[in-house]
């Protein structure tokens, strides 16, 4: 990949003034960034959302092929929260201000068949700074049946991605637990991670033994213990991961591939016409921020602007913190981004997707 760069000449007293303004809101307000207790009883919720039906399943004790797919789906449910509510925070430092408690909590996307390094490196490094760069952000780096940027190739297939885009959606942490995360860590070895002496092989075999972990409970399990056909057990499965990931892909592809948020390329030099922060707010939108439930079962992901501007901040206080971010913003005229419902958004990325496909 290019080495990219932001332009740093633009918005510097708008950065100054924004993190001075939060730093003094949390300061007078006597808290700190991090998660309280909201964040310790989401965690139980969740995980046992997750981990309470599989536990069901594991049993033997269900005989009813709708009762299983409804067990399992449930899960999904629950994995989607661990996923969105409680290993995003940690794998970003912002859950605790303990480090071994981030580094554990973080282990829960590994227990649902992902990897924590893996997501660090796409999440954390490529997607955040790089944010709708094409080469960059490893989010918006499709197969060739799928667009997601102006600035990617168009094939003839793309003018109907709009319509059968929902089952790759779903597809999505299905691949995420096969085979994504065998791929993406060859790639990240060949961009430059995983330096250090036998890191690399030695990550490959940690993402291999916890997926086993992962598949041993979550399906070998079940198909020993389940009273009914396998293919049965398989497709209850797969329905989880299909929720899983329609959840998911929804809740992070809505903050950013819309017909108003931006897809800038660097120059020549590797250079973005832009100042860092100044870019996060062109390619990120907000969505539904009223809905307080919404915004709790998706790990404040409604938020993406301030979570996008300061990850190291725990999602329990972005609500409060987009009213600071917002009234700088309009101060200083610069871009800041909203739909008023996660619909509204919805309805935007596949006007999008729409768009991507025709021009």
């Amino acid at each position: 990949m290019k080495s990219i760069r932001f332009d740093k000449s633009g918005k510097a007293e708008f950065s100054t003034t924004l993190h001075s303004r939060v730093n003094d809101y949390f300061r007078k307000n006597r808290k700190n960034k991090y998660g309280d207790s909201r964040m310790v009883y989401k965690s139980i919720f969740m995980l046992s959302v997750f981990f309470i039906p599989l536990v069901f399943i594991c049993s033997g004790l269900v005989a009813s092929a709708s009762f299983l797919f409804g067990l399992y789906i449930l899960s999904g449910l629950g994995m989607a929260g661990v996923g969105m509510g409680v290993m995003h925070d940690a794998i970003h430092g912002s859950y605790s201000k303990k480090p071994t408690i981030n580094k554990y909590l973080g282990y829960s996307m590994n227990l649902i068949g992902a990897n924590a390094s893996v997501w660090r490196i796409q999440h954390n490094v490529l997607h955040h700074t790089y944010t709708n760069i094409d080469h960059g952000d490893d989010d918006i780096n499709a197969p060739f049946f799928l667009r997601f940027s102006p600035n990617a190739k168009r094939y003839w297939i793309h003018r109907f991605q709009y319509l059968y885009i929902w089952f790759f959606y779903g597809l999505s942490t299905i691949s995420w637990i096969t085979t994504k995360d065998f791929v993406r860590a060859i790639r990240y070895k060949k961009m430059g991670f995983f330096k250090k002496e036998g890191e690399f092989r030695k990550q490959l075999v940690k993402i291999a033994s916890w997926k086993a972990l992962y598949y041993t409970y979550a399906l070998i399990i079940p198909l020993m213990m389940v009273p009914l056909p396998a293919y049965i057990v398989v497709l209850a499965f797969l329905s989880m991961h299909f929720v899983t990931g329609i959840c998911i892909s929804l809740v992070f592809q809505t903050a950013h591939i819309l017909s108003d948020t931006s897809f800038p390329q660097p120059d020549n030099k590797g250079l973005i016409d832009n100042e860092w922060i100044a870019h996060q707010l062109a390619t990120t939108s907000n969505y539904a921020p009223k809905s307080r439930l919404f915004s709790w079962l998706i790990g404040g992901l409604n938020f993406q602007v301030e979570h996008h501007l300061f990850p190291n901040i725990c999602h329990i206080h972005y609500r409060r913190i987009s009213k600071i971010v917002a009234e700088t913003a309009r101060e200083f005229k610069v871009p800041y981004l909203v739909k008023s419902t996660f619909l509204t958004a919805l309805q935007d990325h596949v006007k999008m997707l729409r768009q991507l496909g025709r021009v």
